[in-house]
């Protein structure tokens, strides 16, 4: 597949970024190295690195036998559970290309994907938190335009699905497993959970899609005696480097949380002794909530990565504070360049608090004002250039030159600035500008600005159509509990007097909500907050 990202090999490979791994032959390396080393458990079962090897690749073997060949595409929707990870190492081993969905999606974006992919799997749980996946999978199945192969996963398969269970037993199995595949093949696609339009399928190889994990192990010190507490969707990007890959990578073990509930999370890191996690920046606040000390022993947690939003610097402070030193660590990226950048656990809080890291080794990023590179401290689209960006859009090269530019430098749509060290605060999405009067309105900016009010547990800033000004900035809010809403005129005096924000930066409608219309992935569609406020 002769993309540009893969003409770059060469030079990738003698940095030392790319290699010739593959994650079966990091599998093979660990079963050989220590078979008895625990690796996966999920509150139903545990496996060791030689278990999971066996199972894995026997499972991979009868994934053949049903006729799923090298290339071909296997979507994977599951909760947080150990049979996740056997497939994903299975569908490694025989060279398919796993297609991780998040469990809250339904028939239509599921449908979407395994039409969009040409997936001849999917693997599907039973129920799960009062939802037949099971059945939605039967409908997705009997209307595509391709034969599908629907596994069911610790459920009753519908007819003509398979149970995964039955695809463990090893008799003439192993035969029919194919030559592994390159560290530059297809290895996964990550579909992006988009908050304007449809998802985009992000194809990666394992060199593209490990190669932040990589940087991450050195940076927060993993090593084969850590313990990842895994809470976040390992379906999602974040989930799948920090805590699937990394902790293979590693020889590490991992402990998988496939419903969260603070009180649950922090009861299983004292079980499990964890070292380590990775989760949207909410999961902290609640589990500081759900904190007894006398209860819940975290004094082996080390350092917590979050990605996505804004942190305060009170909250890195409480962690570090309550949690027996556990220090909160700041990144960012996306499906297209996985993580581009992350602070260090020896950063300082305020840095932490007020970037999203710094590139990690090999990564480039500059900042753009119209194709045109802009000093340090001054906003502008992110390009990224480095090892971790995926080859193309599945099947979507207009899209994939798109967002090239003429130097070769992917644009991300984001927009951020970098300071003078190097660190990277993203300000908002270029479709999240503002136009007021002629003035740009970062809408991150401002949410950032409103969540420091004590009386706001969550904000969206959104710009409603104007016959004057082409825009007015309206701020949606949810009421933190036992708060009552604030004002137009309380909102706006905060702002203006004690933020010093330019006046036309500041909020001038006010909607107040208890829910909110969200992606997959916790991401706000606010495509669909103007619609409705905006009608």
């Amino acid at each position: 597949m002769p993309t540009d990202q893969l003409l770059r090999s060469a030079e990738f490979r003698e940095a030392g970024y790319w290699g010739d791994d593959t994650l079966p032959a990091v599998i093979d390396h660990w079963a050989d190295a220590d078979p008895a080393h625990p690796y996966l458990s999920d509150g139903t079962s545990a496996l060791t690195y030689g278990q999971f090897r066996a199972r894995a690749w026997t499972l991979a073997a009868n994934l053949a036998g049903h006729g799923v060949r090298p290339g071909d595409r296997v979507a994977v929707q599951l909760p947080n559970w150990n049979e996740y990870f056997l497939l994903y190492a299975a569908c490694a081993r025989l060279g398919a290309i796993m297609i991780p969905v998040i469990t809250v999606y339904r028939k239509d974006e599921v449908g979407f994907i395994v039409e969009n992919s040409g997936a001849a799997a999917l693997v599907t749980c039973g129920q799960f938190r009062g939802f037949d996946h099971a059945a939605m999978a039967a409908g997705v199945v009997a209307a595509s335009s391709h034969r599908v192969v629907h596994i069911v996963v610790r459920g009753i398969p519908p007819k003509g699905a398979l149970a995964l269970d039955d695809l463990f037993p090893d008799d003439q199995a192993r035969h029919a497993l194919p030559e592994p595949p390159t560290a530059d093949d297809p290895h996964l696609i990550l579909y992006s959970s988009g908050t304007e339009s449809r998802p985009k399928g992000c194809l990666h190889t394992w060199n593209t899609s490990s190669f932040l994990p990589k940087q991450a192990i050195p940076a927060m010190g993993m090593t084969r005696d850590d313990t990842m507490f895994m809470p976040s969707p390992v379906t999602h990007a974040l989930g799948l480097t920090l805590g699937v890959m990394a902790p293979t990578l590693a020889g590490a073990s991992v402990h998988l949380l496939d419903i969260f509930d603070p009180k649950t999370a922090l009861e299983r890191v004292a079980e499990h002794r964890c070292t380590g996690t990775a989760s949207p920046a909410p999961f902290i606040r609640m589990m500081l909530d759900a904190y007894d000390p006398r209860a819940h022993d975290v004094s082996r947690l080390r350092f917590w990565l979050t990605a996505g939003a804004p942190i305060p610097a009170a909250l890195v402070e409480e962690a570090a504070s309550r949690f027996s030193g556990c220090r909160v660590v700041s990144a960012y990226g996306s499906s297209e360049v996985m993580m581009a950048t992350v602070c260090r656990p020896e950063d300082p809080i305020e840095r932490v608090a007020a970037t999203d890291g710094r590139p990690v080794p090999g990564v480039e990023l500059r900042i753009v004002a119209g194709d045109k590179p802009v000093p340090a401290g001054v906003e502008g689209e992110i390009r990224y250039r480095g090892p971790g960006r995926l080859l193309e859009y599945w099947g979507r090269p207009d899209l994939t030159a798109d967002s090239i530019d003429d130097q070769r430098w992917w644009r991300t749509g984001d927009v951020g600035r970098l300071d003078e060290s190097g660190y990277l605060r993203v300000t908002g999405r270029i479709k999240d500008i503002i136009i007021r009067g002629g003035f740009n309105v970062s809408a991150r900016e401002v949410e950032e600005a409103l969540l420091a009010l004590p009386g706001i547990a969550n904000v969206a800033v959104i710009g409603l159509p104007d016959p004057v000004v082409g825009e007015r900035v309206c701020a949606v809010i949810e009421p933190a509990a036992g708060h009552e809403p604030p004002t137009l005129q309380e909102l706006r005096g905060h702002l203006a007097n004690h933020r010093g924000m330019a006046v036309w930066k500041i909020p001038e409608r006010i909607e107040i909500v208890t829910q909110w219309p969200l992606t997959a992935t916790g991401k706000v569609k606010k495509y669909m907050l103007r619609k409705t406020i905006g009608t």
